[in-house]
């Protein structure tokens, strides 16, 4: 919703009604946007790679990220 309607994002951290969203290039991994999740539309899907580190807490960078969103969206 709102200015970011219609783009893709990440989800890379939750907390309790929000949801932390990052695409690698505006939104960067070290500032990403927090959004309550009633705001946003979940396309169910995700990057296994992105996923696992996530979980796991490894480092994710910017690059990962935008990698991931072109890959799930030439699937789409």
């Amino acid at each position: 919703m709102g200015r970011d309607k219609g783009e893709y994002f990440i989800v890379v951290g939750v907390e309790e009604n929000y949801v932390y969203l990052v695409d690698g290039a505006i939104r960067k991994i070290d500032r990403p946007k927090k959004k309550k999740i009633k705001h946003i539309t979940t396309t169910n899907m995700h990057d296994e790679n992105i996923k696992e580190r996530v979980i796991n807490q490894y480092k994710i960078t910017n690059h990962d990220i935008k990698k991931a969103l072109k890959q799930i969206l030439k699937q789409k």
